[in-house]
């Protein structure tokens, strides 16, 4: 028997931070879109580089869920959030999404370093499948191609990767570094975070 995953459904948390009804709409076609794959591997390959609730079977998932409540938490004080309601709502989306094709669009072994750009040129090739403004797009690939940081070359060091250099970049790398931290120690219910 062959098991289906319910894309939509596995980041329905997730699509309830987003406000405004368009982008949610937009970000469920995405979601149905992304490869399977990406619902059943870990987070990291070689085990490395992240936290144990981010290993085994749908690691990734679990590490992109923590990525954005990391940036949802932090969007909701008013100290540390001087984002409008739209740039928040573009930031989530950017964090459901920055690692949607991290072994590739077909998948490959091992995670890509140039994954940002593979899910940003994704993007890009099906925006009239989207109703996402060319500005709206563009925040999003923004923050997507630069969640890397500081890990923007590959293995020759080559830079491949374009360093976070706005507000929206930097927050969105800093929400994705925190949730690879490997002293986190999240609980989950299958995939949800326990509160």
């Amino acid at each position: 028997m062959i098991e289906t995953i319910d894309k939509i459904k596995t980041f329905n948390t997730e699509l309830g931070y987003i406000k405004n009804n368009k982008y949610i709409e937009n970000t469920k076609i995405i979601l149905s879109m992304i490869p399977d794959y990406f619902f059943k591997i870990p987070a990291s390959s070689t085990g490395k580089y992240h936290p144990s609730f981010s290993l085994g079977e749908g690691g990734l998932v679990r590490h992109t869920k923590v990525a954005v409540k990391i940036g949802y938490t932090l969007l909701q004080s008013k100290t540390t959030n001087n984002f409008t309601d739209n740039e928040k709502d573009l930031i989530i989306i950017s964090l459901i999404l920055h690692d949607s094709f991290k072994s590739g669009v077909i998948e490959e072994k091992y995670c890509r370093v140039d994954h940002p750009l593979i899910v940003t040129n994704f993007l890009k090739e099906n925006k009239d499948k989207f109703t996402f403004s060319d500005q709206e797009l563009n925040y999003i690939c923004e923050c997507i191609n630069t969640h890397m940081g500081e890990f923007n070359t590959d293995y020759r060091g080559n830079v491949v990767l374009p360093l976070p250099q706005t507000k929206h970049q930097r927050f969105v790398h800093m929400c994705d570094l925190l949730s690879s931290k490997k002293f986190l120690n999240i609980n989950f219910n299958g995939n949800e975070i326990i509160e």
